[in-house]
């Protein structure tokens, strides 16, 4: 079924069910069935009647949030979302062709580009999350890192080329004049490790950092690396990537309503933050109100075709192709990667 300009705009007025508590259920169903093109839309466009999407936990399914909730509430609603924990647990589904889209590290979506799948970069809808963190407040501009111990995840890794490069960017070598730390394997372990007081610095990420300021109220973020990047390029941090396989893609009529409705849905949980923040908790993605009501804020959740941001978005893999090719699987992406 193809979306009809009025259908479109019937689906907008989804927001009016709020005052509306007896049709909640009645208005979502038949939005969805719009959405989806209920009936039969594998006969009519080739691919499979249920569309998976890949996300994860944290900033990449906040955005999203309302989109979840109206599908949690659809007996069919012919979309499917896996919750996941780790980018590798998205790369897994996407190699195995278990995953329609995918949201993931744009680096993540640059290399498996290059070594042959075929999924499209369709929009970048989380723009940096990344933050240095901690309790020592002597800091106060980069020149106070010198000699000091700061903890890091997984060397080689996107959100240490990028701190490595802003360190370098601010005149702060990263193997002379400060000492990186790779002791704690997994985010959520140095992010424990920032909330009990054994890293006195950290580079971590939302929604991690809004968790460890409700458990330790010493710490706070220190640099947003985020704007900070946006200070050094003259761009914001395309760090999320929502990628759609080719073959799906080749189907405008199933897959633009749900894209668009991803874009609404990140527009209304930065207009509406308590709505939002309730059903983040609903949905588990955060354990409580405050802390997604904090969150999302600093997730920097802004929805952008790819299209629209092509320069920007080279921009920003050409920064990890001149400091390691590998990182963006050797080379820049072509034209192609671009939906």
């Amino acid at each position: 079924m193809i979306l009809s300009e009025s259908y479109l705009k019937f689906y907008e007025l989804d927001i009016f069910a709020q005052s509306f508590k007896s049709m909640r259920s009645i208005i979502i169903l038949f939005i969805l069935c719009i959405l989806l093109g209920c009936g039969n839309p594998a006969n009519n466009t080739g691919i499979g009647e249920t569309l998976t999407i890949a996300t994860l936990k944290g900033p990449s399914s906040m955005g999203m949030i309302r989109l979840i909730d109206s599908i949690s509430r659809a007996d069919d609603p012919g979309i499917k979302i896996e919750i996941l924990n780790e980018p590798l647990q998205v790369r897994k589904m996407m190699l195995d062709g278990s995953a329609d889209f995918a949201i993931l590290p744009t680096t993540m979506a640059a290399i498996l580009y290059n070594k042959g799948l075929d999924y499209r970069l369709i929009a970048i809808p989380v723009w940096g999350t990344l933050y240095l963190f901690g309790s020592d407040t002597s800091i106060t501009r980069w020149e106070d890192l010198r000699n000091t111990r700061i903890y890091a995840m997984a060397r080689g890794m996107t959100p240490d080329v990028l701190f490595r490069y802003l360190l370098q960017k601010n005149g702060i070598s990263p193997d002379t004049d400060i000492t990186l730390d790779y002791s704690f394997p997994t985010h959520i372990d140095l992010a424990n490790a920032v909330a009990a007081g054994q890293a006195d610095l950290a580079v971590i990420s939302e929604p991690l950092v809004s968790l460890v300021m409700n458990r330790n109220k010493n710490v706070r973020p220190i640099f947003d690396l985020n704007r900070e990047w946006d200070r050094q390029q003259g761009i914001p941090m395309a760090q999320t990537a929502f990628s759609g396989s080719a073959e799906v893609l080749k189907h405008p009529q199933r897959v633009e309503p749900l894209i668009s409705a991803y874009e609404r849905s990140s527009r209304w949980v930065n207009q509406n933050p308590d709505s939002a923040a309730a059903l983040i908790v609903k949905h588990r993605i955060l354990p409580g109100v405050e802390v997604a009501r904090q969150s999302i804020p600093r997730s920097n959740l802004n929805f952008v075709r790819a299209g629209t941001m092509r320069s920007q978005i080279e921009d920003y893999l050409e920064v990890f192709y001149h400091m390691n090719p590998d990182i963006i699987g050797g080379k820049m992406p072509d034209e192609d990667f671009f939906y």
